[in-house]
This record gives C-alpha cells, structure tokens and sequence, in this order.
C-alpha cells in the first residue's frame, strides 16, 4: 500500500462532484438572471449616439464659472472634515457597547443592534431621509455622513477590541482597576493604533462621499453637478468632473501623508 508523499490543503468541497454540482448551480443562476433582466440591446444601441453626443458637448470643459465651482469644493471638504470628527467621537461609546467582551449581554446585543441599523441603508438612502427632515444644503450632508462614519468606525473598533487576548483584560482586572481605569492602560494602547487608521481611512472615504450625496440635495460640489445636468450644461459638468476627480486624489495623497507621519 502506497503513501501519498506531498501534502496538499484539502479543498473546499471534498467530493469533486459536489464541487462540479456547485459549480454548475453557479453558472446556471447566473444565466437564469441574465435571462430574467431582460436586456434590451436595441435599446443599448439607440443609446451609444446619444451617448457619444454628450461626450462631445463636453469638451472643452467649462471653468468660467470658478467661483462657483470653489465654494461647492469647499463646502465637500468642510463636510467631510465635520463628519470625521464626530464620527470618531461617536464611534468610541458606540464600540465599546459593541464589545461582548467589555459590558453587559443586554447592552452588548443594544450596540450591535444600532451599529447594525446604522450600517444597513447606504449613504445615498440616508441623505434622502435627512434632505426631507432638514431640507436641501451641507446639513443633511453632514448628518449623512456622520451616520456612515461613526457606524464603520465602531464596528472596527468593537471587533478590535473583541480580539484582544484575554489576558491583557484579566491582568488589569486583577489589581481591582476599575472599568475607565481598564479601558485607559488595557483597551486604548491596543485599539489606538487601529482607530487612527480607520479614521484617517474613513476621512479619504468622506471626501469622495461628500460629492455624491449632494447629487440628492445633501449640500457640496454634487449639488452644483446635479444642477448643472439638468440644465444641460455638460461642459460645466465636465469641469465638476475634473475637480472632483482632483479632489479625490488630494485626499488620498493627504490621508497617505497623515498614516506616513504617524508610524
């Protein structure tokens, strides 16, 4: 009888059958949907021309209107900041409730019940909840964004703190500290590392964000886009492109400079 003399990880599936079976389970779903949406290639075809149209009624861009196009890049940045900074206040009780391995049952499963909540619509659905409470402007915006920061920034956070190795708890719970005193010298030097980098990481992801949500009247240089489609103004569209692909890029290079500094 013969060894085998390699090893090898097992698969997935152990029975090759079941993973053929799968796998046609797989391609069949997708065909079954591709089928179900009924796509419309006459439809796609009849939209090339126009679409090429708009393109060329774009060019070249259109930055006569600057003054405008500064204060709606503005008023993004200044979202995106606010919004990182009380996201990461909020994010911290927010986390710690969210860690079973800190409080109560009862307060945990409340935690991750609202972190849950928070994380569930998308930033888009949670503008328009704000724009019919607050009306149009950076308000809704900020609100919005709020929401998505601190919710993503306190999952991390509770999940971190979840993974600390009981020890560390069990040592400082030893010497009688008590619950602020075990969260200073225990939880903080683990978790701070951790939570600058999510936020500094969040605060690239607002930036971005905050030029979307005002494509729903939630305030910044989206807003100013919005507008400027619906009147058909494509080469002033195109600038709003440019700056907010610019934009972007300054964030990431900005958010790359601060996690530099930091190490």
């Amino acid at each position: 009888m013969s060894y085998p003399t390699t090893w090898s990880p097992p698969t997935f599936f152990g029975n090759r059958f079941v993973r053929y079976a799968v796998l046609l389970a797989v391609i069949g779903y997708f065909v079954f949907s591709y089928l179900t949406l009924d796509a419309d290639w006459q439809r796609i075809l009849k939209g090339i021309p126009r679409a090429m149209d708009i393109f060329e009624r774009m060019f070249p861009p259109d930055f006569s209107r600057w003054k405008l196009l500064a204060r709606g890049v503005l008023e993004s940045v200044q979202m995106a900041f606010a919004a990182s900074f009380f996201g990461m206040i909020i994010a911290i009780p927010v986390g710690l409730c969210a860690a079973g391995n800190l409080v109560p049952k009862p307060l945990y499963y409340a935690g991750r019940f609202f972190l849950g909540v928070s994380r569930t619509f998308h930033e888009i659905i949670i503008a328009i909840f704000f724009v019919k409470i607050f009306g149009f402007g950076p308000l809704a915006g900020v609100l919005t964004l709020i929401v998505a920061s601190f919710s993503f920034i306190g999952k991390m956070l509770a999940e971190d703190i979840e993974n600390m190795r009981p020890g560390k708890l069990e040592a400082i719970k030893a010497t009688g500290a008590s619950f602020p005193k075990l969260l200073l010298y225990a939880v903080q030097p683990h978790i701070l590392p951790r939570y600058i980098g999510v936020s500094i990481y969040r605060l690239d992801a607002n930036i971005r964000h905050s030029t979307v949500v005002g494509i729903v009247g939630a305030g910044g240089i989206g807003q100013t886009l919005a507008a400027s489609f619906s009147r058909y103004d494509y080469g002033f569209s195109f600038a709003i492109l440019a700056t907010i692909v610019s934009l972007v890029f300054l964030g990431e290079f900005f958010s790359n400079w601060i996690r530099g500094r930091l190490r």
